[in-house]
């Protein structure tokens, strides 16, 4: 199969080092829109949609690869060797940061820096650690996703976003994740919700940043935090951003702190 094909690839700007930017849940390649072109001119700007999402192919989707988010993470890496990159900076927002770490440990000579926006390892509690949602909720919240794709949208959408003065940002995640495919999005949706993680971060051996909004009701400071201390030698920063959308809601502050780690 032709992998730029399966995941809509897209290659623009000039440069000898790539960045590649990873989308999150029910979003697309897409969110990036206001983020990636400040890019171009430094870097090869590689951007595309996870299987299931946007422009990619929708029968390259396998319910078996894509139980879990090793089979996102090897597609990343196909992609990255079609590509020929090296030394690439990878940027994942929410489920695509731990995709996105995975892949770096499978293959940590394609990745020299990796950026994970609103990143968590685990969404439901467990003992001590504190994932922002009990299991009773995460139940609920994919059987309502089951029942209701699109009132589920609806409903939760605008949450996720945030910034409720600017209703059109919420307006934009309940559209994309309306145009996902309902039978995929349940799947993938499961698989995000229910994976844990934890045990990942320590394997990881590329230099990182960690960029934590304020007011995420899906990766909270204390998630962020939990990250930063358990991969070895990463970075975090504090955005003033609220919810858990900065590439949509404060785009010129997530381009900053790219700009200033890499």
């Amino acid at each position: 199969m032709d992998v730029e094909a399966r995941n809509n690839v897209h290659v623009s700007g000039r440069g000898d080092r790539a960045i590649v930017f990873a989308h999150g849940f029910g979003c697309d390649q897409n969110m990036w829109r206001f983020v990636a072109p400040e890019f171009e001119g430094d870097f090869k700007v590689v951007l595309f949609d996870h299987v299931g999402a946007g422009g990619s192919d929708l029968s390259a989707y396998n319910k078996d690869k894509y139980s879990t988010l090793h089979g996102y993470a090897d597609d990343v890496v196909e992609i990255m060797r079609e590509l020929r990159l090296k030394d690439a900076v990878f940027v994942g927002h929410s489920v695509s940061a731990m995709i996105g770490l995975l892949a770096s440990s499978k293959a940590p000579e394609l990745f020299g820096r990796m950026v994970l926006v609103g990143p968590s390892p685990r969404y439901i509690d467990d003992g001590d650690y504190v994932g922002g949602f009990s299991e009773k909720q995460i139940v609920e919240l994919l059987e309502f996703l089951e029942d209701n794709h699109m009132g589920w949208s609806v409903a939760m959408a605008p949450s996720i976003m945030g910034n409720p003065d600017r209703p059109e940002l919420g307006e934009e995640l309940t559209n994309s994740f309306c145009r996902t495919d309902p039978e995929i999005a349940k799947a993938f949706a499961r698989v995000t919700f229910t994976s844990d993680n934890r045990d990942d971060l320590a394997e990881v051996t590329v230099p990182t940043l960690i960029l934590q909004c304020s007011e995420d009701i899906i990766a909270s400071e204390e998630v962020g935090k939990f990250v930063r201390s358990r991969i070895p030698g990463s970075e975090i920063v504090f955005l003033k951003a609220t919810g858990h959308c900065p590439n949509l809601s404060a785009p010129a502050e997530v381009v900053s702190a790219i700009r200033a780690y890499v």
